[in-house]
């Protein structure tokens, strides 16, 4: 316990209030009057730490003793809480709860706890001098009661601790005011209860962690807590459920909780309450998603993933700072990475998205409540040259060991494919010098070997054989059945890779074993049983994204078992196993892609907890190759490629201004039936079209291309009114094409008129959607005459055509289905809405006018959309 105290020493008694801490500043700063400042300032300071941890933990009376010793500062804090230990916390930069004890152990000579009777007392001591101080470390205090173990499955550890983060300062804020903690109708004796309960489960998490391996960012944990604990946590999260509340409208000093945060602490929870009164654990991997945090994102962010990810992707900070570039997202928008580094993202958007940006950014930190996180939204992101980029906008948000939370967007071009990250070069500038392997707090870790990169040059050695192998063929499963032989010379006896495919269907697509006398039976390969929710045994929970497991025991046949289990069983049974690892196979988008099964079978030479780290690393890097091999494939299609090249130039016209935009499915594939056109016919007329062939594919990307270039040489080779030109198109399409069953919808429009008005719009519609007028007032309505049937359908009938005004600096829209068609909602509501958000911008440049309609109707959309926009402007 440090130096005894000597008799007299000075030592004030204090009410368990918040004022207490400043008088116990007072108390220590006027009894080291005569010590050194430095020394002084450094006792006041942890003083002071030390009884806002009694106020807010202990509330019981609280006695400061302070005395000195040839210089030295001793300091003793005294409550009567013996039964509550310490909970020591790691020193996050970030954190905003937790530093007392940090503090202490940065900078004191030495420290230490001490339980006995009925008082519990920490203490410090302070030295001018910093000889070989006595050996310090806070002792716990194991809780006495009778305890019940909680399983806790896949637990993300980052996200468990910024959960606890979260939650400790929601309740130190609501201590500290109890004004507010009344309005928010929690009650002295609940906020009592819901803190003495926070204290338990930080400690019972601690001391499991500590059982657990160091270097694994996902841990499955038996946690004991007090048998009759559930009463309490549900108090505890009723009081944090209402300290969100609090924090949402701004009476609390702390931003509310963020959804994945909200979303795990209700999870965690639950689990304890469930287990303590007899259910069964659930594991976070089995929790629906939630936005911006799925359960299959286990890894805490790591700016090297960043850096090196093949998708263009940029991780911002809360200040709205970016924090890393990867290449290919330098590259997509003109930029050196190292350039990009500091600067607020804003610097990538158009001016008029920045207010847009920042607003929304800050409503999310204010409320906790998102609004695109998680979502697939097309925007134009802003080119260094100034050029527009159509992209598709997803954000998430992950947790970062070091207590951050920071937001990951990744950027991907709506017309083309990302192009491949540049070679690095001895010039190449990083983002932030690559980080070391993940690691938990440092009161979790235990001793290990020196770092594989340095120990084992063999790792070295595995890492590029398995590159080798992997990209030694253009087949995905021969390239993986290829990585397989190398790994069972040099890791495993044998192997297996399932992958996961478009559907979520399970295939297991090789097994090899280190003899090759051993045959593999078909029966092995193929089609696996699916991934329920029921599915409970280590392959699933790799599966749902939990990994990589240490599986030491492995499960035998002759029990009942799930379908998938029992497969994996036979493979055990037939090539034998005493112990595996078992690690998921996550694509750039964090998306499990399969997993991949390691298996020794002698006794002798068990994997290890220190083998996870490496072949985390390795399997990383699997990942990696089978995910670049997957978009290749895609990317050899033509598709994307044709559907770049039906996309017009606009023509320039002075006295009529055009925007488009093309935004292809979510869903699918960017290629589809979508498509506009404008071209100035031989008089000086200009032509505007819009259509959609029916079809989501290939095929309908030649069949739309067919029907544009058609109705280009119709359109210049006479002049017939619109409704003749479309049924000439149906007819040359019927007489070229007769046994096609494709339909499609087409709208044709000609404006006419002088440069200095008046226009009108000669126009008709083949089952197409009618066009949008929108005035320079806001006056909205759609032009609904002139309509006919689809192209395909017959070509004899003859069209109708109509012509309706174009006043001045109004905004004519015509679109595709994609825009406003919804399930669940009735074409003439969508409609309604559209015009309702046109009439809002009406007086936007006509670029923001496109981009705010596809901000606002682009989400998640799984249709393609085009939309073509003119504005007639009178000569100023």
């Amino acid at each position: 316990m440090g130096s005894p105290s000597p008799p007299g020493a000075p030592s004030r008694r204090l009410p368990p209030e918040a004022e207490s801490v400043a008088l116990a500043r007072r108390f220590v700063r006027s009894v080291l009057d005569d010590v050194r400042p430095e020394s002084a300032y450094t006792a006041e300071l942890l003083v002071g730490e030390l009884v806002t941890n009694a106020v807010i933990h202990a509330r019981t009376e609280i006695e400061t003793q302070v005395w000195t010793t040839e210089g030295q500062v001793h300091v003793r804090v005294s409550d009567r809480r013996p039964d509550r230990g310490l909970v020591p916390h790691e020193r996050h930069p970030y954190a905003c709860t937790g530093r007392g004890l940090s503090l202490v152990e940065e900078l004191s000579t030495s420290h230490g706890v001490h339980s006995s009777g009925d008082r519990k007392t920490v203490w410090f001591e302070v030295w001018p001098e910093a000889p070989a101080p006595p050996a310090s470390a806070w002792e716990t205090v194991a809780p006495a009661e009778r305890t019940v173990t909680v399983a806790l499955n896949d637990v993300p550890y980052a996200l468990y601790w910024a959960a606890q983060q979260q939650w400790e300062g929601l309740l130190r804020e609501l201590i500290l005011a109890p004004s507010v903690a009344g309005r928010a109708g929690v009650t002295p004796d609940e906020l009592v209860v819901a803190q003495d309960t926070s204290n338990i489960i930080s400690a019972s998490m601690t001391a499991a962690v500590e059982q657990e391996t160091p270097d694994s960012s996902t841990l499955s944990l038996l946690v004991a807590f007090p048998v009759d604990a559930a009463p309490a946590v549900l108090t505890l999260h009723a009081v944090l459920e209402a300290a969100d509340e609090a924090a949402q409208q701004g009476s609390l000093l702390i931003l509310p909780t963020l959804p994945q945060i909200r979303a795990f602490r209700h999870w965690l929870l639950d689990q304890i309450v469930g287990q303590l009164s007899g259910r069964h654990p659930t594991a976070w991997t089995l929790v629906p998603a939630t936005p911006g945090a799925t359960p299959t994102e286990l890894y805490p962010w790591d700016a090297s993933d960043i850096e090196a990810s093949s998708v263009p992707t940029i991780a911002a900070d809360d200040g709205n700072r970016i924090i890393a570039v990867s290449a290919s997202a330098a590259s997509l928008l003109g930029w050196q990475a190292h350039d990009l580094v500091g600067r607020r993202l804003t610097v990538l958007m158009p001016d008029h998205l920045r207010k847009r940006h920042t607003a929304a950014f800050t409503s999310l930190l204010l409320t906790g409540r998102p609004r695109i996180l998680g979502r697939s939204i097309p925007v134009p992101a802003l080119h260094k040259d100034g050029r527009l980029i159509p992209i598709r906008l997803h954000i998430q948000t992950q947790e970062a060991i070091d207590g951050r939370t920071v937001f990951v967007a990744q950027l991907t071009a709506r017309t083309a494919p990302p192009a491949p990250p540049p070679a690095p070069s001895p010039g190449l500038h990083r983002t932030r010098p690559a980080p070391g392997p993940v690691q938990l707090p440092s009161t979790t870790k235990k001793a290990k070997p020196e770092s594989y990169q340095r120990a084992s040059p063999e790792w070295l050695s595995l890492f590029a054989g398995t590159g080798r192998a992997l990209n030694s063929t253009l087949s995905v499963e021969e390239g993986l059945r290829r990585v397989c032989h190398v790994l069972t010379r040099w890791l495993a006896d044998w192997c297996a890779v399932d992958l996961v495919d478009e559907t979520g269907q399970v295939e297991r697509v090789c097994v090899v074993h280190r003899d090759p006398e051993v045959q593999v039976a078909g029966v092995h390969l193929g089609k696996l049983p699916p991934v329920s929710r029921s599915t409970r045994g280590p392959l699933p929970r790799v599966l749902r994204g939990a990994g990589p497991l240490l599986v030491t025991d492995l499960p035998r046949l002759g029990k009942p078992h799930n379908p998938l289990d029992v497969r994996q069983m036979e493979l055990v049974e037939q090539f034998g196993g005493r112990s595996a690892v078992m690690a998921p196979l996550r694509s750039a988008h964090r998306e499990v892609l399969g997993a991949l099964t390691l298996v020794r079978v002698q006794d002798g030479q068990p994997f290890t907890k220190e083998d996870i780290l490496p072949i985390a690393e390795l399997v990383r890097s699997i990942a990696l190759g089978v995910d670049s091999a997957r978009l290749h494939g895609h990317n050899q299609s033509t598709a994307a490629h044709l559907q770049r090249a039906l996309l017009p130039e606009l023509p320039r016209i002075g006295h009529l201004e055009l925007s488009a935009r093309y935004v292809p499915s979510n869903a699918t594939a960017e290629v589809g039936g979508d498509w506009y056109d404008a071209f100035t016919l031989p008089g000086g007329d200009t032509v505007l079209v819009i259509g959609d062939v029916s079809g989501h594919d290939l095929r309908a990307a030649v069949a739309m291309s067919g029907l544009r270039n058609m109705l280009r040489g119709l359109a210049v080779d006479g002049h017939e009114p619109p409704g003749d030109v479309l049924r000439r198109l149906d007819l040359a399409n019927h007489t070229l094409n007769p046994h096609a069953t494709t339909t499609a919808t087409c709208a044709y429009a000609v404006v006419k008129g002088p440069a200095e008005g008046p226009w009108h719009l000669h126009h008709s519609s083949a089952g197409h959607l009618p066009p949008l007028l929108t005035t320079q007032d806001g006056d909205t309505r759609y032009l609904n005459t002139g309509r006919g049937l689809l192209i395909g359908l017959d070509p004899d009938l003859p069209r109708a055509s109509t012509c309706d005004p174009l006043p001045p600096h109004s905004t004519l829209l015509l679109f595709t289905d994609g825009l406003i068609e919804r399930r669940g909602e009735s074409l003439d509501e969508a409609m309604a809405r559209l015009g309702r958000h046109a009439a809002k911008h009406a007086r936007a440049p006509l670029n923001a006018f496109c981009d705010e309609l596809i901000i606002k109707f682009g989400a998640d959309t799984t249709d393609d959309i085009a939309l073509l926009a003119l504005r007639p402007t009178p000569p100023a």
